[in-house]
C-alpha cells in the first residue's frame, strides 16, 4: 500500500495534485489504474450491467409488456427512505409513459415490515395484474403465494439478505440472493430499482416504445437514488459512489418538487451534500413512517404538485420534531438499562433490551445510538399487550446481524426477522427473550471480541497547521463522497497546542 501511495504521489505531482491526496486515495483502495474513478465517480465507468443480476431479464421483459399493454401495476413499498424512494422512482417512470399505478405502504406500527397476503390481494382486487414489491418481498413467501392464487404476477426488487429458499415470484431481483453472482450486494434497494428501470427501458426500446416518443430521463431520477443510498447506510463503493456523486448534482437542480419543498422547510441553503441527505432530509422523510402516516414519504418524493409537496413537507417537519422528543425520552431510559446490564456483565457482547412503553417506530434509532455509545451490537424492542416484542438491531463493523437473525428465526427463537449485515428487524415471544438473547450472545461473542480487539484509530497522515489550506480541503473533497466503507480523511496534528 505504501508503494502504491508513492507511485500515485508521483503521478499526482504531474497533475498538480498534492501528495497527500494520492495517499488518501491509496488508503481507500485506489491504484494507478482506478484513481480517476475515485476522483470522478461516473456512471460510464462504475455502472454495472443490469442484466448481470439474477432474474433481471424476466423482470424487465414482464414490466415492459405491462407498460406496452397499459396494464394496471401495483407497487408495495417499505416505509423507510429507501422504500419511499423506490416507490417514487417507479411511479415517476410510469408517469413518463402516461401511466399511473396503485401504491401500498404498510403502517409500520400496525402492520410491520414486508408484504402481507391481505395487502397484495387488496391491490389485485383493485385491478393490478402486475405487482412490484420494493425494498422488501424476499421473505414474503406467504403473501406472494396468495397474490399468485389471485392471478397476479409478482416481481421482487430487494436487497436484503436471504437464505436458499426464495418466494414463488415471477422474478426475484436481489443481488444478495445466494445464487446471484453480479457482485452488486452493496446496492441499496433504490439502486436495484434504478438498474431495473434501465433494463426495462432497454426492453421497451426493443419493442418500439420509443420510436415515436423520447425515452424517460433516468439520469434525472438519480437524486432519489442518492438519497436512498446515503440514508440506508450501504457501502460507498463502486456504483453507489457514482449514484451519490451524480445524484447530488441532480438534487442541486431542485427539479423534484417534494425534495425542493422539504429542503425549504428544513431551511437548507448550502449546496446538497451527503450530510444534508443523511441527517436533514432523510430523518424528516422517515418521520412519517416512524410516528405518523407511513405513506407520506413516498407521496412527497413522487408528487409533481407544488401545493401537495409543501403540505406534506410541513407535516413531516412537525412529525420530525415530535420524533426527536420521543426519541430523547426513550434513549434516556434505554441508556440507563444498558449501563446496568453492562455493570452486571462488563464482557457482554451485545445489548438486548425491551420495554412496553417504548415507541415501536423508534427502536431502530435508539439501537443505533446505543451501538455508537457502547460499541457493541444492540437489540432494542417494545412489547405489546399480547406479549409479542417487535424490535430492531444495529451492529458494529465486521459483525453480521442479518445472518444471525435469520438463524434465530430458523431455530424458532424469533417469530420472524431479517435484514442487512449492519441492521436487522425481528419479532419474538417476550417469554422466550432469555433463550433468544443467549443464542444471539453465543453466536456473536467471537466476532464482537475480534472486532473489539482490532479497534484502531485510523489516520491518513500528519499535518502542520500551516500546511492546511482551503486548496487542500478542496482537493480532499474531490476524493469524496465519503461514507460507510469509504471514511472521511482524518489527520493528526503532532506537537501542536
Amino acid at each position: 500500500s505504501s508503494l502504491v501511495g508513492s507511485e500515485m504521489c508521483i503521478r499526482d505531482r504531474a497533475n498538480a495534485l498534492p501528495d497527500l491526496l494520492g495517499r488518501v486515495l491509496a488508503a481507500r483502495g485506489a491504484d494507478l489504474q482506478t484513481a480517476e474513478r475515485f476522483l470522478d465517480p461516473s456512471l460510464k465507468t462504475l455502472m454495472p450491467d443490469p442484466f448481470s443480476l439474477q432474474d433481471m431479464t424476466a423482470a424487465a421483459d414482464r414490466m415492459a409488456a405491462a407498460v406496452m399493454n397499459n396494464e394496471t401495476i401495483g407497487i408495495f413499498g417499505d416505509y423507510d427512505v429507501d422504500g419511499a424512494s423506490c416507490v417514487a422512482l417507479i411511479k415517476r417512470f410510469l408517469r413518463a409513459h402516461g401511466q399511473t399505478s396503485l401504491t401500498y405502504i404498510p403502517d409500520r406500527l400496525t402492520e410491520g415490515y414486508g408484504p402481507s397476503p391481505e395487502a397484495l390481494c387488496g391491490l389485485a382486487d383493485e385491478g393490478a395484474r402486475l405487482l412490484l414489491t420494493v425494498d422488501c418481498g424476499t421473505a414474503g413467501e406467504a403473501a406472494i403465494s396468495s397474490a399468485n392464487s389471485a392471478g397476479v404476477d409478482v416481481i421482487v426488487l430487494d436487497h436484503h439478505q436471504t437464505g436458499e429458499r426464495l418466494p414463488p415470484a415471477l422474478a426475484v431481483v436481489n443481488p444478495n440472493r445466494q445464487d446471484d453472482l453480479s457482485g452488486q450486494g452493496h446496492l441499496a434497494a433504490a439502486g436495484v430499482v434504478f438498474l431495473f428501470l434501465v433494463a426495462t427501458s432497454a426492453a421497451l426500446r426493443r419493442l418500439g416504445a420509443y420510436d415515436d416518443q423520447p425515452s424517460p430521463d433516468l439520469l434525472g431520477l438519480l437524486d432519489l437514488v442518492a438519497l436512498a443510498t446515503v440514508c440506508d447506510v450501504v457501502p460507498f463503493k463502486d456504483a453507489n459512489r457514482a449514484f451519490i456523486a451524480k445524484g447530488l448534482k441532480v438534487l442541486g437542480l431542485r427539479h423534484n418538487a417534494g425534495l425542493r419543498a422539504l429542503s425549504d422547510e428544513a431551511r437548507l441553503t448550502e449546496a446538497p451534500s451527503t450530510y444534508s441527505l443523511g441527517f436533514v432530509l432523510g430523518p424528516r422523510i422517515n418521520a412519517g413512517g416512524r410516528v405518523g402516516a407511513s405513506g407520506l414519504g413516498a407521496r412527497l418524493l413522487a408528487t409533481e404538485d407544488e401545493d401537495e409537496a409543501a403540505t406534506i413537507a410541513a407535516r413531516l417537519e412537525a412529525l420530525n420534531a415530535q420524533r426527536k422528543a420521543i426519541e430523547h425520552q426513550m434513549l434516556e431510559g434505554a441508556t440507563a438499562l444498558a449501563e446496568r446490564a453492562l455493570e452486571a456483565d462488563p464482557e457482554a457482547p451485545i445489548l438486548f433490551l425491551g420495554d412496553a412503553e417504548w415507541h415501536k417506530g423508534l427502536v431502530g434509532l435508539v439501537a443505533g445510538r446505543l451501538t455508537e455509545r457502547f460499541h457493541c451490537p444492540s437489540f432494542v424492542m417494545t412489547v405489546d399487550s399480547g406479549g409479542v416484542a417487535a424490535g430492531s438491531a444495529r451492529s458494529i463493523p465486521s459483525v453480521d446481524l442479518g445472518s444471525v437473525v435469520r438463524d434465530a428465526v430458523e431455530e424458532g427463537l424469533f417469530l420472524k426477522g431479517g435484514g442487512h449485515t449492519m441492521a436487522a428487524g425481528f419479532s419474538l415471544d417476550w417469554s422466550k427473550r432469555a433463550e433468544a438473547a443467549a443464542f444471539i450472545r453465543q453466536r456473536l461473542a467471537e466476532p464482537v471480541a475480534r472486532c473489539s480487539a482490532s479497534r484502531t484509530l485510523s489516520l491518513d497522515g500528519a499535518l502542520s497547521a500551516g500546511g492546511v489550506s482551503s486548496d487542500l480541503l478542496d482537493h480532499l473533497e474531490r476524493a469524496g463522497p465519503y461514507g460507510p466503507d469509504y471514511p472521511r480523511p482524518r489527520f493528526v496534528f503532532p506537537a501542536h497546542r
